[in-house]
Parts: structure tokens; sequence; C-alpha cells
């Protein structure tokens, strides 16, 4: 049996009996009714609904124009459906449509989403390109990790606009070279001489604060270029800005940028509250959220983890409890980063009873970083007995290809306690060919 459009739209369970009313009345609808009805659908919530006037129109053989495909291309790119969008890209062939340049980019972008392979496929068979069609495939690569043949797509444009270039920046930051990205910016600033737009900007501020020393400076100077040249300090670019300050530890220089934003929102807060935490400014910490609350803004999960994290590296107990109570308040659930942050806290303060409290409340299953938290906690305050509660629990979870350090620190607890023979259990477990002993790591 042929497959067709109405056929696929079934199986992804589209609601066929709601096609639109006015196409039931309308013995004769004109393109431009279909336009609007089409176009106000793919913008809607549901995109289903441009597709089945589409199907609709083709089963009472209507002639089709380039906007009303342009608005069923996007609908399909909103579905992420490889099968449907193929079905639609053939039946486009057959109404002639492959040799339509906004067509054809706009069902560039739609496979970018879903398939590298078609989209690279399309892009090498289309006869005419323009910069949008070559900025696309530059974000498809850099999209799916292939950076090397974005910037070879990138070098073999005919001309370059600043999408071209702010595309390709993105892609290397976004892949983790910022150092390329950022050698980028300067040649397209000091030999194209080109004006960064806001997009590059927040794209090259993010690698500013990956970046040490090099990234702050770049970063202040860009940030003067924005206050020279009057640029709007946008809720983005001002979130941007405030998580590159504070993750530098320029504390100070971050609050100034956020109390210039006109508009702050949850992300920009949080930015100011876990740069301010990770650099140890504890009752600065504190401080930043209860100002954020007295603004109307309520926490997310991420704020609290830095308000935890600043309660452990401060050692602040009380505090530490009372703002984990508060996560229920405002309606969230405690994730794993709370329960490490609460038991590094507890473990550190020699709590170790509240910190085993801690993780039999747990809702989730403890993981490895928790597990080494706590042991840590144990061997320093010489906990052994609390240690032997859950090593055998500990053992159960752990693998040795992963979590080399575990057993090393479960070994040392026992030899430190004189358990000599369950010592020498845990180094036989050791004896592993595969075993490795992973970075450490932290919820801090």
């Amino acid at each position: 049996m042929p497959v067709t459009l109405s056929r696929l739209l079934k199986t992804i369970n589209l609601p066929f009996s709601s096609l639109f009313r006015s196409f039931n009345t309308l013995s004769s609808p004109s393109i431009a009714i279909r336009n609007v009805s089409s176009s106000s659908s793919s913008s809607s919530s549901s995109p289903y609904r441009a597709l089945q006037d589409y199907c609709l129109l083709h089963r009472r053989s209507r002639r089709f124009d380039s906007f009303s495909i342009l608005s069923t291309i996007k609908s399909c790119a909103h579905l992420r459906n490889l099968q449907l969008l193929r079905h639609l890209h053939a039946h486009l062939l057959k109404l002639g449509f492959d040799s339509h340049l906004y067509v054809a980019t706009c069902l560039l972008h739609a496979y970018s989403l879903v398939s590298l392979h078609d989209a690279r496929v399309l892009f090498d068979e289309m006869p005419l390109r323009n910069t949008v069609t070559w900025n696309t495939m530059i974000t498809a690569y850099s999209k799916y990790g292939d950076v090397e043949k974005a910037r070879l797509v990138f070098e073999k444009m005919p001309t370059r606009d600043l999408p071209s270039w702010s595309a390709m920046v993105a892609g290397y930051i976004n892949g983790g070279e910022c150092d390329r990205g950022l050698e980028l910016f300067r040649e397209m600033v000091v030999n194209e001489r080109l004006r960064p737009d806001k997009v590059i900007l927040g794209s090259v501020l993010t690698a500013c604060s990956r970046l040490g020393s090099l990234g702050l400076l770049v970063g202040r100077s860009i940030h003067g270029f924005m206050a020279k040249n009057r640029f709007e300090l946008s809720l983005d670019l001002g979130m941007i800005l405030v998580d590159m300050y504070a993750k530098h530890g320029f504390l100070k220089s971050a609050c100034r940028v956020l109390d210039l934003m006109p508009e702050k929102n949850v992300a920009s807060w949080t930015a100011l509250i876990c740069g301010a935490a990770h650099h140890g400014y504890g009752k600065e910490t504190l401080t930043i959220f209860e100002l954020m609350q007295d603004t109307g803004v309520n926490p997310n999960e991420i704020t609290f983890t830095g308000i935890l994290s600043a309660c452990s590296r401060a050692g602040f107990v009380e505090e530490g409890r009372k703002y984990f109570d508060k996560i229920e308040e405002y309606g969230l659930e405690p994730r794993i980063q709370h329960y490490g942050c609460m038991v590094d806290l507890f473990g550190k303060a020699g709590l170790l009873e509240e910190a085993y409290d801690i993780i039999k409340s747990m809702k989730l299953e403890p993981n490895v970083i928790l597990w080494s938290s706590f042991l840590s906690a144990c061997k320093a305050h010489k906990q052994f007995e609390m240690a032997e509660r859950v090593t055998e629990q500990v053992l159960r979870t752990v693998k040795p290809e992963n979590d080399g350090g575990v057993y090393t620190l479960i070994c040392n607890l026992f030899v430190q306690n004189e358990k000599w023979d369950d010592a020498e259990r845990v180094r036989k477990l050791m004896v592993n060919p595969n075993m490795r002993k992973a970075r450490s790591s932290s919820f801090i």
C-alpha cells in the first residue's frame, strides 16, 4: 500500500477530526485564505493543523504557492519527524519546488534538526544557495559536533555576512574550543571590519566566562565596547555579563551589571548567586538571595544549589537546614545536587548522623560522589563505625572500572580502624586490570 501524507500523519496520532471547518464549507478556498490559515497554524502551539490543511488542499487538487509550502515545512520542523519530512520533500519535488531557493533552504533547516545526513545530501544537490543556506549548514555541522566540517563550509562560502561569522564563532565556543572562537572573532573585527551585534557578543562573552585571565580581559573590553556604543542591556546579554564577572570573582562588577539591567529574571539572579558561592562569599550569597526574594523572583533548583553550596563552603549549618527546607516550600523537588551539598555540609561539621539521615531520606539513589563525600567525612572525623554502616551498600553501588578512588578510600578507612581482614578483602577487589581512579568531583 503506498504511503501518503495522510497515512503518515495518522502514524503520529494526529486528530484528523479537527480539520478547519472553513475548508469544509468553502467549495473553492482562495490561496490567500489558505496562506493565512497555514501561517497561523504553523506559528501556533500545535503545528499539526497546518499539515492537516496541506493534506486537505492536496486531496482537493488545489494549487500550492511558496508561502503555503514554507508554512508546512516549518510545521514538519516542529514535529521533528524524519519520515514525514522525507515524504513532504518527495511531494515538493513532484510539484516542481526543488529549485525554489527559499523552499529548499527552509527544508534544509528542517532536515538539520533531525538528520545531518539528509541535510548534507540536500545541500550538495541544491543548484542555488544564498548566505542563509550556507549559514544553516555551518550551524548543522556545529550542532552535531563536527566543527571542522563547519569550518570547511565557512571557508568555501562565496560571501560571508555577520550571521556567518556568528554561526562559526558559536560553533567553536559551544564545542569547547573557546580559544579558536575568540581568535575568529578577532579576525572578524580586525580584518573584516564588521561591527558585532548582540548575538555574536553573547557567544563571545560566554567563552570569556569559561577562560581564565585572558577571558576576563576580553570580556571587560567587550563590556566597554557595549557601553561606548550604547548597547541595550537585554535580559540575555545582561545575564551573560553577570555570569562572566561572577565566575571570575568580580562580584562588585557583577552586581553593578545586574543593577543596571532594566529587567531581571531567575537566571540572572542565579548566575550572581552561584558565582558568589563558588568564590566563597557565603554571607553575600545569602544576602543576594534575600534581595532576589524581595523583588518577587522565585528561585529554581539551580538557585538552591548555589545557596546550599555557599552554606557548605562557609559552614553555615543552620542556614543550610533552613534553605534546604525551603526547596519544597517553593514547590520544587530536591535533586541529587541538593542532597550532596547537605551531606557535605553536615560531614564537614562532624554531624555524621544527620548526614546519614539525609542519605536515608533521599527519594533518589545515592551516587558515588555523594558516598565519597560521606566516607571522606567519616575518615576526617575518625567515625569508623559510621563508615562501616554503609560500606557494604557502597561496595554494591560502585564499580571497579569507574570508581577506583572509592575503593581506595574504603580500604584506607579499614586500615585506620585496624580492620586488616576487611582491608585485604577490598584490596583484592581492587586487583582489576580495568580499575581506574576517577578524577575528583564535587557537587559544590
